[in-house]
This record gives C-alpha cells, structure tokens and sequence, in this order.
C-alpha cells in the first residue's frame, strides 16, 4: 500500500540523516573496508563471520472502511554494545573511563546509571548484539551524540518503526499495545522461532494476531575480528513487512460509543451516582455477529508503551485507584446481568412452563412464595398490580418472575440454567481478545464447589432459583455477553460467533484472506413461538415501559430490556441498593429488521432506564445517521 511505501521512504531518508550525521564514526571503518581492502585482504581469513538480522516493518491496522487505527512511523534507536558485567551491582568493576561513560550516556539520554547498565548487561541478545539503550529518541539528542563522538564510543543510531495512533486512545482495548518480548515469553510456543530484541503484541488484537502482523526479519551476514569489531557487511536479506489487518470495527461507531459512555457516567454523577467512574459498551451486527464498537473506560493511551513504559507509570495505571484502565471491561468483567436475564426466564416459562401472553400474576410488592417468614421485595415496592407476561416485561415487574423461579425450583431441574447456556451465558464467546471472562450460570454443582469449605452453605435452596430469576445473586455476565445472547432473540435464533477480523492483505492492500462470519457451535434450543413472545415485549420495553422515557421520539424503532443490578452495597440511609446499583441497557434495532443490537453498562450509575438506555439511544443514532444527543430520562425502574 501507498502507506508503507511512504514508510519506507521515511525510514529511508531518516536512515539517511543518521548516516550523514553518523559520517565521522564510520569514515575509519569504511576506509579499512573499502580502499584498503586490497592491503587487507589477506587478513580476511583470520576475521570471524556473523549473522546479524534486521526488524521487519510491523503491519498495521485498519478499520472496516480501511481508515488507519494503528500505522507505523520512522525514529531513531540508541544502541550500544554490552559491557562485560554482569549486572549494576558490578558497576565498580568497570575502569574510571568506563564508569564516566556510562554516567555521560545516561546523562544524555535521560537513564539513571543503572538503567544504562541493566540495558547494557541483558543477556537476551547474544554476546556481540548491540543492546537497546534508548528509542524514539529526539534528533537533537542524536546530533550531540554524533557531534561528540569521540565522548559516545560505541554507540550507535539506526532508523527503525514504531506504533503510531492515528485516534490517540480511541479504541485501545481492542487495539492493545506492544513491548518488548519478555524471557517468559521467549520460553512458549507461540514465539517460537523470536529473537530477544522482538517487539511483540502483549493485548488486544496485536496479541491476537500477533503472528499475522509480525512480518519475517531480513539478516546481514557480517564479518567481525577477533576483537568482535565490524569489518563488513557480506551479505544482506530485506526484511518482508507484516500483513495488515482490517477488522469489523467502525471507527465512527467506535467513537460515538466511548462519547455516549463519558456522557452517561457525566450524568450518572451529576445525579449524585459519584462512583459511576467505569463503564464498557459493545455493538454487534445481528446477521453476522461482526463487532462494529467495543468500548472500555476508564481508557489508555497505546503511545506510552512505545520503547517501553516507565515502572512509575506502570504503577499508576496498574493502581486500584486508577480504577484499573488496562482491563477490557466489555470482555473481562462481570456483572450480574439484572432484568436483562427477564428476556431468557421468559422463554423458559414459555417452553418449560406453558406460559403465555396472558399469564398473569399479581403484584403487590412483596412475594411470599416461599411462606411469610421469607418475603422478596419487587423494586416497586407499592406494587405493579395484576400483570401478564408481556407486562411483567416491559415494566419490569420482578414478582412473576419470582414464581417463575419457585416453579422451576420445585420441578427441580436446571432448566433456567440450560436455558441461560443455549443463549451463551456461562462460557467464553470465542472473540478473538485475549482475557475474556467465561461469566458464571450457578447451579447447585457450582455453589456446592464455592463453598467447599463451609458445609453449611453448600445446599442449593429456593432463594438461589428465585435470585438467578431476576438475574441477580451469584448469576455473573460479561457485556459482550448480553450482547451476544440476543442477537438469536434480533434475528429469530441463529447465534453468531463474534467476529473482530474482517480481513488480511498484504502492503500493497491485495486480499490474502477474507474472513467468514460463523454461526457459533451450540446454537439455542427454543420455540419459535418463545421468540416472538420475547421479541414483542422488548419492543414494549420501549413503546410503554422502562425504557419509553430514553427513547421517545427517536425516529427508527427499537427494542431493548433496561436493568439495575445490585452490586451487594447498602445505602446507609434506605438500607436500599440503588445507589449503588450498575445500570444495563440491551437493545436492537430497527424492531422490524433488525440490525444491530447494543449494549451499554455503567458501574454504580444508578437506574438503566435513567443512565444506560439514553446512552444506547446516543449510538443508535450514530449507526443510522440521526442527531446524536443526550436524551434526559426518568425511568427508575430495574
């Protein structure tokens, strides 16, 4: 493609200016090699060969329109030969001179003396590899170098490439970042064949797809003396350039998505909800299972990685106080799904327990199923009245879902939770980003596991089935989770395995591989009739329920499931929940083809109906070209 061609170019013209800068330290050497080549040719067979190689180019990334995510950019590296100790704790066996010039290296580059030694003293390279003492290095700093060569003896500079962001921090948990490869990673089989020096993915899709974007490295075959000292180049290899990689992302979706979480957790805590400082979003299209945004905040900058990342910044950003702005929220964490999961107790009672449309129940805003010594509590606690299925629903009402979980409790089976397993619940997704969290369907194997060591708790009892009913208890999703379980809810029941890579191509922007959508092994088991009960009560979710408020007057039609999940804080005022309640919204769109489905979950932001679905509304609008605004809602409802 054009952009690495201009890479090249950049590299070569900055190789260029090294050289030029470079001209007084390598005049002698090249005088020995060139014109008196003849006086020293008979010295050659007394000269040592070695074989040096050079970094590829790193492919790079784009989004599904070929807009640049990740590229490369040209700089300088810094680098030095070994010394001949082991480590700093030796530093005073190193001469006067030596130890002056480590003191001036590091001086000039900014590195402590240990820095310098640690660097210089690695025994990842083999004993006559230059080591990396610094990268991206100002040409101020490399023009003093060169100018005071006598001063820098041994040191080198060479042009190499590096990450670069075109959207700053604009998707980078899907991104991740690159480091050095560690010893540890030297050791799997995944690197096999890597060099010490290797630059590697350490998350995201550049660890994913590590080795599509690694590229071949070119060699050098060089003659050294007995002194390891250079005394040619033999022979030279260029390397090849890794593969680009397109994938399903929407750079303008993307983007909408992280705005409509900043606005939502902004809200959240305007409205007194000041914990609500994370949150995380995915959107997926419904006929391919294709990831056009996945979000995660607090957020990164991929950039400080390059060169390597400062102990002191590491600490920060791997801080509990930082709120742990590495972790991929929308795939690693877990949360218990809340009314969300009304959507799969549903069809349950549809299929298992021949419920209805017009199954009623009513609720008063308490439920003693179980006897009166053991009352649940709807979040109305004035009570929804005589509700059916379809408004059990939409406004979200818990009771009839109470007898629900008691009737399956008493037929005494894991119907809920095969249910919750057909629909993806309980096991990994299979996206292509490491970390992901498998979430947790409880049943009475697990709790009686969890709680080896305390015999009395290990029962499963009535009050398990009735909390995995409502989505609460130990019941724990993932955001691409929820996403995922109803996209066969959008399009009739066929359940897509997330896709993040679109396609493969080479430099030049010729396909090598375009990637399939696939539907995901274990499709769900459920009636066709349970569909379209669910899919109609998620289109009132909207018309007449929770999530009304969100989305009044937005001009394409949508259907979602609003949630709350209590998060086990009390406030101390209420002795309720809800100020510290997660708040869910899980939707697609259009109702009557759909296409997209969306989730947004925000930590301690209160009601979803209130914080999460105005949100939604915010990256709906963005996927089908309306105005994108925050939409004030009211809803309080779970």
């Amino acid at each position: 493609m054009a952009g690495d061609v201009s890479l090249n170019r950049r590299l070569l013209v900055l190789g260029g200016l090294v050289l030029l800068i470079g001209a007084a330290l390598v005049f002698r050497l090249w005088t020995l090699q060139i014109i008196q080549f003849d006086q020293f040719a008979d010295r050659a067979d007394n000269n040592l060969r070695r074989i040096a190689t050079t970094t590829a180019i790193r492919g790079r990334i784009f989004d599904r329109n070929g807009v640049e995510l990740v590229t490369n950019r040209s700089t300088i590296a810094v680098m030095a030969p070994a010394l001949r100790i082991d480590n700093y704790e030796q530093f005073d066996r190193l001469s006067e001179e030596q130890q002056a010039w480590v003191e001036r290296v590091g001086t000039t580059l900014n590195l402590s003396n240990e820095e310098v030694v640690n660097r210089l003293t690695t025994t990842r390279e083999g004993p006559l590899e230059l080591r990396l003492l610094a990268i991206d290095v100002p040409m101020e700093t490399v023009a003093y170098i060169v100018e005071r060569s006598g001063e820098f003896a041994g040191v080198e500079v060479e042009a190499r490439a590096v990450r670069q962001y075109p959207h700053g921090s604009v998707a980078a948990h899907v991104l991740g970042y690159t480091g050095n490869i560690t010893e540890a990673e030297m050791g799997q089989a995944a690197f096999e064949g890597y060099q010490a020096s290797d630059v590697v993915g350490k998350t995201g899709v550049e660890r994913s797809f590590e080795h599509i974007l690694q590229g071949v490295r070119g060699t050098r075959e060089l003659e050294v003396n007995a002194q390891g000292r250079l005394q040619r180049v033999v022979s030279e290899t260029e390397p090849t350039a890794g593969q680009d990689i397109y994938l399903t992302l929407d750079v303008n979706t993307q983007m909408a998505t992280e705005q409509a979480l900043l606005d939502a957790m902004s809200v959240a805590q305007r409205d007194g909800h000041e914990d609500a400082t994370a949150a995380s979003a995915v959107v997926m299209k419904v006929d391919t299972g294709e990831v056009l945004a996945l979000a995660s905040y607090p957020t990164y900058y991929p950039e400080e990685f390059i060169g390597g990342i400062p102990q002191d910044r590491w600490a920060e950003l791997t801080d509990e106080n930082s709120n742990f702005p590495l972790t991929n929220r929308a795939v690693s964490s877990m949360y218990p799904p809340a009314s969300t999961f009304k959507s799969f107790m549903t069809m349950a009672a549809v299929d298992k327990l021949g419920w209805g449309p017009n199954t009623t129940h009513i609720c008063t805003g308490t439920w003693t199923g179980f006897g009166e010594q053991w009352p649940w509590r709807c979040w109305l606690r004035t009570g929804h009245g005589a509700k059916n299925l379809y408004e059990a629903n939409y406004n979200s009402c818990d009771i009839p879902f109470y007898e629900a979980g008691r009737e399956f409790h008493l037929r005494g089976n894991d119907e809920i939770q095969d249910m919750a397993r057909h629909f993806g619940y309980g096991s990994v997704t299979g996206i292509d980003l490491p970390g992901e969290a498998r979430g947790r369907v409880p049943d009475a194997e697990w709790k009686a596991f969890w709680n080896r060591d305390f015999p009395e708790y290990r029962a499963w009892v009535a009050g398990d089935t009735v909390n995995l009913s409502i989505g609460q208890g130990d019941m724990l999703a993932t955001p691409l989770q929820v996403a995922y379980s109803h996209i066969p809810i959008a399009n009739g029941g066929d359940k897509w395995r997330p896709q993040l890579l679109h396609s493969i191509r080479d430099s030049r922007g010729d396909v090598i591989r375009e990637v399939e959508p696939e539907l995901a092994e274990n499709q769900p088991e459920v009636s066709d009739r349970a569909i379209t009960i669910i899919q109609n009560a998620l289109r009132m979710v909207i018309t007449d329920g929770t999530g009304r408020s969100a989305f009044r007057g937005f001009e394409v039609p949508v259907s979602g499931k609003t949630g709350t999940a209590e998060t086990g804080r009390r406030d101390p005022i209420t002795g309720l929940r809800d100020q510290d309640s997660h708040a869910w919204f899980v939707g697609y769109a259009p109702a009557n083809n759909p296409q997209y489905v969306a989730v947004v979950m925000v930590e301690h932001g209160g009601g979803g109906g209130a914080i999460a679905a105005p949100a939604a509304r915010q990256i709906f609008a963005q996927l089908f070209g309306l105005e994108e605004e925050w939409v004030t809602a009211t809803d309080a409802s779970r």
